[in-house]
This record gives C-alpha cells, structure tokens and sequence, in this order.
C-alpha cells in the first residue's frame, strides 16, 4: 500500500495518468493479496483460498488466481469469495465459469451450495447453483447448472489467470 500512496504522492495534478496509474498498481496489489499469508486478530494464519477447498474436498482451482480475498463463517458454512471484476477462466478441459465480482455459497464437505455469482457455459451461460465431489477420491466434479454436468477433477487442479469480461 506503501508503494501507491510514494507514487500518487510524487506527482502533481496528472489527471488521468495519475488514476490510471493507481488503478494499476490498486491492480498489482491485489495479485499480491493472494501470495502474502494474512493473520487474523487471534494471530493464527488463515489458509488460502485453494487450501480452504482442499480442506473441504473440493479441487483447489475452482476460483481464479486472482481473487481480492475471501469471507469463511465456519459456524454457518457460509463463503464468500471477492474478485476484482466479473472475469471468465477457461480450463485444460475447454470448460468456462464467469465469475461476478462476490460469488457467495454454503461450503460443505465435498460441496459447494446455493451458490450465487457463477455461471458456466454449456450452450449459452447459465447459473451455477451448486459444485460437488461424489466420493472422496473421485475424479470428477459435478455442476449444477440446471442439469448436472460432470466435468474432470484434473482440469481443476490449479487456479487459473482469469480474463476480464464486460459483464457478469
């Protein structure tokens, strides 16, 4: 954050130049958001986003690399993801999800439910309601989107670069 307020603060009046190279680097930031572990205020080190989906049987590249950062209430299951902007990932499968910029959902062991803010592409983009993970050992995962749609689980091993869209 030090590094933004050091530049805008060096500049006189650039307008445009200075806002754009603020979003920049606000841009740059939030890439850094994911590699930098955060503690909470009890001092213990949350996990990261893709561990939190290991932890619950779910593949770790679900979301995006470049997730802001996410939401975990553990008492009532509920996630909440936060991107930058809607974005669309396209996987080793040739599979696409959309993302909004907040996806929110129920997080349970082998699942994710009631989800709101994803989309995937089956003849045209349709609502996601819910992923899951028959099996602990299984090799596919499972969309609900409408129908249920059985995708690997390889193609969802790591988080992907996610290509800005214009709208969710």
């Amino acid at each position: 954050m030090e590094k933004v307020l050091v530049k805008a603060g060096s500049l006189k009046a650039g307008g445009f130049w200075l806002s754009k190279k603020a979003k920049e680097e606000f841009s740059n930031i939030s890439e850094d958001l994911n590699v930098v572990p955060f503690e909470s205020s009890a001092g213990k080190q949350l996990k990261t986003l893709p561990d939190l989906l290991r932890e619950y049987n779910l593949p770790p590249g679900l979301f995006p690399q470049n997730i802001t950062c996410y939401e975990f209430d553990e008492s009532k299951s509920k996630l909440t993801v936060y991107l930058p902007c809607a974005c669309e990932v396209t996987f080793k499968d040739s599979s696409a999800i959309r993302y909004a910029t907040r996806v929110k959902g129920i997080l349970l062991k082998g699942k994710l439910t009631g989800i709101e803010g994803m989309k995937t592409k089956v003849l045209v983009w349709v609502k996601v309601t819910n992923v899951a993970v028959e099996g602990y050992k299984s090799d596919k995962v499972l969309f609900m989107a409408g129908v249920k749609k059985s995708r690997p689980m390889n193609a969802y091993d790591t988080p992907q670069h996610a290509v800005r869209v214009q709208e969710f």
